[in-house]
């Protein structure tokens, strides 16, 4: 079988074994309605993640409180259970997968740039705190999830009691252990609501990513703590923070705008894999004290050779897709398959994180403009180019090389270009995409002077069909101004 770790299976608890070790991480949505109830699109979405052949998916945060937070779906109370029932139904006849809920208590935050701080809370506020988490993993175990997600990364109320700025003068803040305190409070009181059975996973963050944030240093030990615990898999992520946001006049200060925001969500410049580092480090440090708690990789992971890789070195247990997974869902199946070849690659230009900081439905770049769940379709039929081929042209210009060609022709429509270079004689590959309905062209401003270029365009539709190569073209950059 093609990346054999990658679908070999993996237990979660005594009861819960995974069919192959990729993860749909949570992302937000903007399905929800006001009032965080499951809906139709929700149920659409994730039952399409399903269909896809992930092993786990987790489903987008919840409030464990009753805060307005805008869209968003909620586990505070009773009432939400039958939907939530619902949706972990849907999910697993979507596929052969589990699904946990992620579950998350925030802090208040108003358009006028306040925000309620963790200073705000008193001990009796943190026990109410410790209450809603144990109360919400309760929920999900009676609304029949296979296990429970405990967000406590990013900008939120764990990651901000965990954060090396959490300067609180009490037993929740300054050293190391206070600032674990109120973690171990909801893990201890989460594991004992929901028994030992119940598989219960923890997300924070392997670096804050901020000015006098945290590191390895300490993200290794409060990985240690959470596996001590007993927590069935560790997630890691990074950054996401609200202290270096961009901050905009009459709006609520979104986490992800400044750098630790990119570190969370690595756009198109930063390296695949960005923050596999975190894992490999965490991974060997909790191996070292001899506990195999799985550790989740995520960051920028869009090749199956890639994931392989990652999984056959030790360095993490588990993949987390969620851009990956936005742009093709169907990557899990793709990949178990050996048609590497035809997935659909995610660009990291974060069109999605800018829908969501601006509250509208978060959707992939290249979808159909009305879908609101990612495209289904069985169509085998692969593009084609037109009668005179693609007629591939290239032009230079000073510091970069514009490529032009022909529209392709498919059954279902073109859905977009996939560009190809080699350089200097080595092997041709992917460089970036073009969307189908927009202008065949492209204009490559990586060409540096002093190398040989050649490029070749493939069409692609809904399926990840690829057209015969077109043309090849090649330049070579002269060195010097």
């Amino acid at each position: 079988m093609p990346h054999a770790k990658l679908f070999s299976p993996l237990r979660l608890g005594p009861d819960c074994v995974l069919p192959n070790r990729v993860v749909i991480t949570a992302m937000v949505t903007r399905l929800s309605g006001e009032d965080g109830f499951v809906n139709d699109a929700i149920l659409d979405r994730y039952a399409r993640f399903a269909e896809g052949g992930a092993g786990l998916v987790v489903i987008e945060a919840m409030a464990v409180h009753d805060y307005k937070s805008g869209p968003l779906l909620r586990i505070s109370h009773d009432k939400f259970t039958p939907g939530l029932r619902d949706l972990a139904r849907r999910v697993r006849a979507g596929g052969n997968c589990r699904v946990f809920p992620q579950i998350i208590h925030f802090l208040k935050i108003a358009r006028s740039g306040w925000r309620q701080s963790i200073h705000d809370l008193s001990n009796e506020d943190l026990r109410l705190i410790v209450r809603q988490y144990a109360d919400a993993a309760e929920r999900a175990q009676a609304a029949e999830f296979d296990g429970v997600e405990l967000h406590m990364a990013h900008a939120y109320t764990v990651s901000s009691f965990l954060s090396l700025r959490n300067r609180r003068p009490d037993e929740y803040g300054g050293t190391l252990e206070n600032r674990m305190r109120l973690m171990t409070e909801i893990i201890q009181a989460v594991r004992e609501r929901v028994g030992p059975r119940f598989p219960v996973g923890v997300r924070f963050d392997g670096e804050e990513g901020i000015t006098d944030g945290y590191g390895l240093t300490d993200s290794r030990e409060i990985a240690l703590r959470m596996a001590r615990l007993g927590t069935d898999y560790v997630s890691i992520s990074a950054g996401g923070k609200f202290e270096d946001a961009v901050k905009k006049p009459g709006q609520a200060i979104y986490p992800y705008t400044g750098y630790s925001g990119d570190l969370c969500m690595p756009p198109a410049a930063y390296q695949d894999a960005a923050n596999a580092y975190l894992a490999k480090d965490i991974k060997a440090h909790l191996t070292a004290h001899g506990l195999a708690t799985p550790i989740v990789v995520t960051g920028k992971i869009r090749e199956p050779a890639l994931a392989e890789r990652i999984l056959a070195a030790g360095d993490a247990d588990l993949i987390g897709l969620a851009r990956t997974a936005l742009a093709d869902p169907d990557w899990p199946r793709k990949a178990r398959d050996g048609r590497d070849d035809r997935i659909i690659r995610c660009l990291c230009i974060n069109v999605c994180k800018a829908l969501d900081e601006n509250f509208k439905t978060v959707r992939c770049y290249f979808w159909p403009k009305t879908a609101v769940a990612p495209p289904r379709t069985s169509d085998t039929d692969p593009p084609r180019w037109p009668p005179q081929g693609a007629r591939l042209s290239l032009e230079r210009r000073p510091g970069a090389v514009i490529l032009r060609w022909d529209r392709a022709i498919d059954n279902e429509g073109v859905y977009g270009y996939d560009i190809l270079r080699a350089e200097d004689g080595g092997p041709l590959r992917f460089l970036w995409a073009v969307r189908g309905d927009m202008k065949t062209q492209y204009e490559d401003g990586a060409a540096a002077a002093g190398a040989r270029y050649r490029y070749v365009v493939r069409a692609y539709d809904l399926a990840g069909n690829r057209s015969v190569p077109s043309n090849a073209v090649e330049v070579e950059v002269p060195l010097g101004v």
